[in-house]
């Protein structure tokens, strides 16, 4: 599993950061949360559009969605045949329709789009995506990337003594028990423990919130100010208050993203390692491996 910055500025791009925009690549999926302006041209060399199967949206500032339209015509462009979903909050059929009408983008695929509202949930094969309600002053919505959790291994002599053998084993897997020699045998008794899987939550932009997940393996957070007089009234969280979700939720990993152009990367850095010691400035381009 990779987590694939492609834009990190706060508001509108610097010379060094684009606008928001990360992508998960898992297995040969990849899912892309958020699509600022110019997050097609971040994407080469790093990520196929083609492999993208879901764009899920935090909110409707212009710095997360202005993206789409380009990258849906590079997609058609490619000769696309494969459907695209599109995710977001409250009013995201309008506005996803009205941003496709504002040109001739000649799609050549089928997009579907859906609205999401707190606690939903959108099931793929290997892993499961969650939104939350975040406090941007607007319709927006955090989201959990939760990879399945999956069985554990086979005990072979366990497996071996309680006379399971051959295809016992496949039919146990998908029924859960089998009955050998009138005892019922379950697919616990036979196997270690369950593997847990990985997890990533994303805030998008925020004010500071109760996320409704624990111990996740990285937390990207919203981290646009140094100070609350720097934030002067608007929706975002300080570097402090990122941090301080850290540790409530008791992230392994925290990665603030949505900088703004007043600070340096190191102005931020310092600051975060102040609260929370397993902290990073996301980049342009970072690449982080689970």
């Amino acid at each position: 599993m990779k987590v694939i910055f492609l834009g990190t500025a706060a508001s509108k791009p610097t010379k060094d950061r684009g606008l928001s925009s990360i992508a998960i690549q898992y297995k040969s999926d990849v899912v892309l949360f958020d699509c600022g302006e110019n997050a097609q041209r971040q994407m080469i060399s790093l990520i196929k559009p083609s492999k993208i199967s879901s764009i899920f949206l935090t909110h409707f500032h212009g710095d997360h969605i202005l993206g789409i339209p380009g990258l849906l015509m590079t997609m058609s462009l490619n000769e696309r045949k494969d459907p695209l979903s599109i995710y977001g909050p409250e009013k995201t059929v309008y506005f996803i329709k009205n941003l496709l009408r504002g040109g001739y983008f000649g799609i050549s695929f089928d997009v579907h789009i859906k609205e999401l509202k707190d606690k939903d949930v959108v099931d793929f094969e290997d892993f499961y995506i969650q939104a939350f309600e975040t406090k941007h002053g607007i319709p927006s919505l955090g989201y959990i990337f939760k990879e399945k959790d999956r069985r554990g291994s086979f005990i072979e002599n366990k497996a071996k003594e309680l006379g399971i053998k051959g295809k016992m084993f496949s039919e146990l897997e998908r029924k859960g028990e089998i009955i050998i020699n009138g005892k019922k045998i379950k697919l616990e008794d036979v196997t270690g423990p369950k593997k847990i899987g990985r997890s990533i939550v994303y805030t998008g932009d925020t004010l500071p919130l109760d996320i409704p997940f624990r111990g996740c393996d990285l937390l990207i957070h919203d981290g646009t100010f140094l100070t609350d007089e720097d934030r002067n009234g608007t929706f975002h969280s300080t570097v402090k208050e990122a941090c301080e979700a850290a540790l409530r939720i008791e992230a392994k990993k925290l990665v603030l993203t949505h900088i703004s152009q007043r600070y340096t990367s190191d102005e931020i850095q310092k600051e975060a390692l102040k609260y929370f010691e397993n902290t990073i400035v996301a980049e342009d381009f970072t690449v982080i491996e689970l």
